[in-house]
């Protein structure tokens, strides 16, 4: 079991950077944007992939039609990276906005809003 966990780990580190390599080389980004892959998570069986992508910068519906784009190359990218990895079979791939980013900074937002209205109540 340990093998296939190994294993799991290793293709899941590969199609990331090479999905990070092909994104950067062929994805038509508008200036001030940056995406980057921050997760691959391939199935046992290695016929599927969910690959979590992070968007920043650009307004909401920049991130939207980067995620159309995506969606709609879906064949296009996993062909390349078929190709690239050697994989007898390549996984479907699946891409999600990643958010926890987002999520993690409006926390540390609220945490830091919070300080600052208890240190003018103790003033």
């Amino acid at each position: 079991m340990a093998e296939k966990v190994d294993r799991l780990a290793r293709v899941n580190a590969l199609m990331k950077r090479e999905l990070a390599e092909t994104f950067e080389r062929d994805l038509l980004v508008p200036p001030g944007m940056l995406v980057s892959v921050t997760e691959v998570k391939a199935s046992v069986d290695l016929r599927n992939a969910t690959v979590y992508v992070s968007i920043f910068g650009g307004k909401a519906s920049d991130r939207e039609a980067i995620m159309h784009e995506l969606s709609v190359d879906r064949a296009g990218i996993q062909a390349r990276v078929g190709r690239n990895l050697a994989f007898k079979h390549t996984p479907v791939l699946d891409f999600r906005l990643d958010t926890r980013t987002e999520k993690g900074d409006r926390v540390l937002e609220l945490l830091q809003q919070a300080e600052e209205e208890e240190k003018k109540r103790n003033e």
